[in-house]
């Protein structure tokens, strides 16, 4: 979009927040870099530069805004919307891959050279892998220094800098103040009271967002120990690279309010990126609404309750396994089992904060498991037995930066995995915004309620015209059943 001079424009004039995170103007006359919707007066077009991403803007000498904070705005939705290379590459370098393993361990996970990938990232954002990875860090230490009290050595290296002195420059060049400044500078109250060693964060979205069936969803699916509904937040435990985490998730009129406790402040950047892949925060709701309201049949319901997302989860492997659990049994029953395979199986925690228990059992820990003892019908359990073998095999990957459509096919051939897993596990595990579940009886019902096609074959016909957004469209059906599913659970 970037290159589109006229309409980033109209944008900045207009001060339009939808565009946040799809690119980001930096000013000649200031040497700075806004997100669109900055509230300070538009500066003339000639001292405009429009860049794709905030590390490009920051290549070419320009420092972030100290009021608008574009660093902080919603990513660009389009790395969950697409499914091509750049936007594999994109999801694994928020997980922290690059901090982790390095470029090449970017390009082997993607199966492409290290040349090809920062090629083709570099062409299409303006910046390679690594300069993308140090705009996250920058902004991953600037969350630890203004929100929280850690000292700054911890900051760094939590933020996944080498030294002091990189981080210190790092943070003065892209920010124009040195750490410490930044922390004095920080609004009072912002280092919000929360117990010790917790971070309390905000996390922006795009408006509008529809929050009951998205936290109805994880609240009614819940499982023992992992999950709860506590208070008004969604809580639940994250296993994540250098160990393991609780967050609380509470939903706000302008964002997510997010508390996070880690065993290691390097998970940081993973855990948020995680989190706002779950509530699929960087959605762009207006777009996704706009398409389907095209469809008579469901105006009503988009105009009644626009900006619903798409619940996903922090763990693709957890929710595959999850997924062959509750095939053709209801949500209390999917709930009991998967509760059992964790008190059975799974890495107990200590949470002083509330009721989590586990960390869900990995897939490598299922697949060490003698089959014999899952309690279960034989040939659920061979279909549970066969998914992990996979996983842990590393013959299925369901991770960010998966090929979505040779998942699909990997699934499709395990035994016991019929097109409805095969399209949750798209949905809610790869992120696929066109994923969809023609055979869901719960959907059926609800279209054939609505007056559209009811059998599979018809109501396939009739979804082209809600491409690329079908998953969406599935939310909004699923919504007029009387589910707790589609509700804020009450506290």
């Amino acid at each position: 979009m970037h290159t589109d001079t006229e309409r980033c424009l109209r944008a900045v004039q207009s001060k339009d927040a939808r565009f946040d995170g799809w690119f980001y103007t930096a000013v000649l006359t200031t040497g700075i870099y806004c997100r669109p919707s900055c509230p300070v007066v538009p500066p003339k077009p000639e001292n405009m530069r429009f860049y794709p991403s905030a590390a490009a803007a920051q290549q070419a000498g320009f420092r972030a805004c100290k009021r608008c904070r574009p660093d902080a705005s919603p990513g660009s939705p389009q790395w969950d919307e697409r499914a091509d290379l750049v936007a594999r590459a994109m999801r694994l370098i928020a997980d922290g891959v690059v901090d982790r393993e390095g470029v090449p361990g970017l390009a082997a996970r993607l199966g492409y050279s290290t040349r090809q990938i920062e090629r083709q990232v570099r062409a299409e954002l303006g910046a390679g892998p690594l300069a993308l990875a140090r705009a996250q860090r920058a902004q991953t230490a600037r969350l630890l220094v203004e929100t929280t009290a850690v000292p700054m050595a911890d900051a760094a290296f939590a933020a996944g800098f080498a030294s002091i002195r990189t981080f210190n420059e790092t943070v003065r060049e892209i920010f124009g103040l040195s750490p410490t400044e930044l922390r004095r500078r920080a609004r009072p109250g912002s280092v919000a009271a929360a117990s010790p060693g917790t971070l309390s964060l905000r996390l922006p979205f795009r408006r509008p967002l529809n929050p009951d069936n998205l936290f109805g969803h994880l609240a009614a699916t819940a499982v023992p120990g992992v999950e709860e509904w506590r208070d008004g937040a969604y809580r639940r435990t994250l296993r994540l690279p250098y160990g393991h985490g609780i967050v609380a998730l509470t939903p706000r009129p302008e964002h997510i309010d997010c508390r996070l406790a880690l065993t290691d402040l390097r998970d940081l950047a993973g855990a948020i990126a995680r989190c706002r892949r779950m509530l699929d925060l960087d959605a762009d709701p207006e777009a996704v609404d706009d398409l389907l309201r095209q469809d008579a049949q469901l105006a009503p319901l988009i105009d009644k309750a626009p900006g619903r997302r798409v619940p996903r989860t922090v763990d693709a492997d957890e929710f595959a396994v999850r997924a062959v659990l509750g095939q053709q049994v209801s949500t209390a029953a999917a709930r009991t089992h998967a509760g059992r395979l964790v008190l059975a199986h799974g890495e107990r925690i200590d949470d002083p904060g509330g009721g989590l228990t586990h960390l869900f059992p990995s897939a490598a820990a299922l697949a060490a498991l003698d089959p014999e003892s899952l309690a279960m019908p034989r040939t659920r359990r061979a279909t549970l037995t066969g998914v992990v073998d996979a996983l842990a095999s590393g013959v299925l990957h369901l991770g960010v930066g998966s090929d979505r459509e040779e998942a699909r096919a990997r699934l499709a051939a395990l035994p016991g995995i019929g097109p409805w897993t095969v399209e949750v596990v798209a949905m809610r595990a790869l992120g696929d915004p066109d994923a969809f579940t023609p055979t869901d009886l719960g959907l059926r019902r609800a279209a054939a309620g609505l007056g559209l096609p009811a059998t599979p074959a018809a109501l396939i016909r009739h979804s082209a015209v809600w491409r690329p957004w079908r998953a969406y469209a599935v939310q909004y059906l699923w919504a007029t059943d009387d589910h707790p599913i589609n509700r804020l659970p009450m506290n």
